[in-house]
């Protein structure tokens, strides 16, 4: 009970209030739906989504093709950021590529994606160029904050570098790895959705928040971003989760 209303939460529940509060003065100085709907109005939407034929195939479609972006940078990074971290030569090669990636506007990217790929594997492409870079840039940072008496002991022990990377790399570098998937996460759930707004494969949230937007539905276009929101919070939800299971050692 005390944890359920402890300060923090009772802070957080008033500041979501505010906000609510808020949107619901502007939407009556408005007074148009076509402009901002009232949180009422977008919740009764938000409900009928939840209920609607292809809802499910919607919500999977963009789930899979985030997680799917995921995989592929999360295991890619991290293999790449150990290599990095480890041998300098190779960290000064893929540094400025890491850059390039995170300062490239991701309309740029979506713009491109639309000519070299079919409109199901744009997003999945925008979600893998996205997340790579703050992974591998943890996973860099990680490496470098390894103890190094640690790493040197091993060697005058003549220990295989294969149980260094297990045994003392990577319990150093998880809190790191989870740091970098969490930021990655939460903006690639954003440019992900922002390219099948653009490139409107069949099912997608950005297709039907597209749709919504066309015909003038801006309570559709609200309860579309809120569902996206949850999405994103259940995923780095579970993502520390997983983090606090795992390192049991801090």
């Amino acid at each position: 009970m005390k944890k359920l209303f402890s300060k923090t939460r009772i802070i957080s529940f008033i500041s979501v209030l505010i906000l609510i509060s808020l949107w619901k003065i502007a939407s009556v100085l408005y007074d148009s739906d076509l402009i901002l709907p009232s949180p009422e109005s977008t919740l009764i939407a938000t409900f009928k989504l939840f209920v609607s034929k292809n809802f499910i195939k919607v919500i999977g479609a963009t789930v899979l093709r985030g997680l799917i972006g995921f995989t592929i940078s999360f295991i890619l990074a991290v293999s790449l950021g150990i290599f990095a971290g480890i041998n300098k030569s190779f960290e000064a090669f893929i540094k400025p590529i890491l850059v390039i990636i995170r300062s490239t506007p991701v309309i740029s990217l979506i713009l491109l994606a639309l000519i070299w790929f079919s409109v199901d594997f744009v997003a999945i492409f925008i979600a893998f160029l996205t997340m790579f870079p703050f992974i591998c840039t943890n996973v860099i940072d990680g490496i470098k904050n390894v103890d190094q008496d640690l790493i040197e002991m091993s060697r005058i022990y003549k220990i295989e570098k294969i149980k260094i990377i297990k045994e003392v790399y990577f319990p150093a570098i998880t809190p790191f790895v989870f740091s970098g998937a969490s930021s990655a996460m939460g903006f690639g759930w954003r440019a992900i959705i922002i390219g099948e707004v653009l490139s409107q494969p069949k099912f997608g949230i950005g297709t039907l928040m597209q749709t919504s937007q066309t015909y003038l539905m801006v309570n559709e276009v609200i309860a579309w971003t809120i569902i996206a929101v949850i999405i994103s919070s259940l995923f780095e939800l579970i993502l520390r989760k997983i983090e606090k299971n795992i390192i049991v050692w801090r």
